[in-house]
C-alpha cells in the first residue's frame, strides 16, 4: 500500500535523527581525531552577537619602584585589556529524495494523511535502504567537510569559519588574529619551528625529542597545558626513529632500548605527551608537521541550540522532492596563543 506523506516524513525524520545523534555519526571512512577532541570540548555562546568576543591581556603597566622618606611616587592607570573578535559562521549540508526515486524503488506517496496503513516488508526495506544511502552520505560528507574547516585558515571559503591554521600559524609574528596584531604584540603569538628552523631528527643525538621537551617548557611558561598533539605520518616516522633508537624516555632516562611506546600509530613521551596520527595533516600536505594544542585556550564555540541542528522543510508546491538538512553555527576561538606550537621535521 502507498505511504502517506506524513508517514514518509516520520520515517525520514527518525532516520535522520538516528544518523546524526546515534552511533552512525561515529563511523567514518577516515579517522578525524582532532575534530572529535574539539567537538568533545566545544563551548557555547548566546545568539544575538555579531562576533564571538573574549577579553585578553598580555601587557602590564604597574611595577614596584624604590622610595624613601618623602620621595614623590607615581600611580599608574592600567588600560591594557584587548578584546578579540571572531566571526561565527553558518554551515549547511543537505540531501533530497525525489518522488521519482521513490517510485523507482516501488514506493508511492499519497499527499493526504489518511491515517495509519500497513505496508509490505519490501516497501519498508526499500525506503530504509534508499534513505540509508543518502543519510550515510550526509553523515560522512558533513563530518569530512567540518573536519577540513576545523584545520584550514578560512581562505578557501569566505563563508567558512577560520580554523586552527588561522590562529596557530607557520609565521606567528605576522598577521592579525582575532582582531589583535601579532606583529606588535609579542605575547599574542604561537611558537613555531618550521621552514628554515625545522628540526632534523637524529637517532644518535636525539635532536627532535630534546627540542620538543625544551619547547614544552616554553609552552607551559604562561600557564598553558598543551594536551592535543596531532601529527602527520612523516613527523611520527621521524619521532619513532629517535624513540626506537634509545627506547622509552622515563624519569630514570631511556629504558628498554629497541622498544617503543607505540600503539595504534601513537607515540607517548614522558614530559611531553601522547602524539596521535591525524590523517588530515597528510591530506593538507603537512605530513612533516605536528601541533601542540591547549584545548582550554583554543576551542570551537557553537551558538546555543545550533549544534548539528536538523531541518525537515516542507515540500515546496512546485517540486515533488523531500529535503533534509543539517546546520552548525559557530567558530574557532583562541584566548591565548603562546601555549600552542607547530613543529616541522626535515
Amino acid at each position: 500500500m502507498p505511504f502517506t506523506a506524513q508517514e514518509l516524513t516520520n520515517i525520514a525524520n527518525a532516520a535522520l535523527d538516528f544518523y546524526i545523534k546515534g552511533p552512525a555519526m561515529a563511523q567514518s571512512i577516515q579517522k578525524r581525531p582532532t575534530l572529535e577532541a574539539f567537538k568533545a570540548k566545544q563551548k557555547t555562546f548566546p545568539g544575538g552577537k555579531a562576533d564571538i568576543r573574549r577579553n585578553v591581556k598580555g601587557t602590564y603597566t604597574s611595577s614596584f619602584v624604590g622610595y624613601s622618606h618623602d620621595d614623590t611616587v607615581t600611580y599608574a592607570n592600567p588600560a591594557n585589556i584587548k578584546q578579540t573578535a571572531y566571526p561565527w559562521r553558518e554551515i549547511h549540508a543537505g540531501i533530497s529524495v525525489t518522488h521519482t526515486e521513490l517510485k523507482n524503488d516501488g514506493i508511492s506517496v499519497t499527499e493526504n494523511d489518511d491515517g495509519t496503513t500497513e505496508h509490505s516488508q519490501r516497501e519498508m526495506t526499500a525506503i530504509t535502504n534508499l534513505l540509508e544511502d543518502k543519510l550515510d552520505d550526509l553523515s560522512e560528507g558533513s563530518a569530512r567537510s567540518h573536519n577540513e574547516m576545523l584545520w584550514r585558515d578560512g581562505t578557501q571559503d569566505a563563508k567558512a569559519f577560520p580554523g586552527i591554521l588561522s590562529l596557530v600559524t607557520l609565521t606567528p609574528t605576522v598577521g592579525v588574529k582575532g582582531g589583535i596584531d601579532a606583529g606588535t604584540n609579542v605575547w599574542w603569538r604561537n611558537r613555531a619551528l618550521v621552514g628554515g628552523n625545522k628540526i632534523t631528527a637524529s637517532g644518535t643525538n636525539q635532536t627532535l625529542t630534546k627540542t620538543l621537551r625544551s619547547e614544552v617548557r616554553q609552552l607551559t611558561r604562561y600557564g598553558g597545558r598543551p594536551s592535543l598533539l596531532p601529527a602527520g605520518s612523516a613527523f611520527l616516522d621521524a619521532l619513532e626513529l629517535e624513540v626506537a633508537e634509545k627506547g622509552i624516555y622515563t624519569q630514570e632516562g631511556f629504558t628498554n632500548k629497541g622498544k617503543t611506546d607505540i600503539g595504534m600509530a601513537d607515540i607517548s613521551m614522558r614530559g611531553v605527551g601522547s602524539f596521535y596520527y591525524d590523517p588530515t595533516l597528510d591530506d593538507l600536505g603537512m605530513s612533516k608537521f605536528a601541533f601542540f594544542l591547549d584545548p582550554a585556550h583554543l576551542y570551537l564555540d557553537v551558538m546555543d541550540g545550533e549544534d548539528m541542528k536538523t531541518h525537515s522543510p516542507r515540500r515546496p508546491a512546485d517540486k515533488y522532492v523531500m529535503y533534509r538538512g543539517l546546520t552548525w553555527t559557530g567558530g574557532m576561538v583562541a584566548d591565548q596563543l603562546n601555549c600552542h606550537g607547530v613543529y616541522e621535521v626535515a
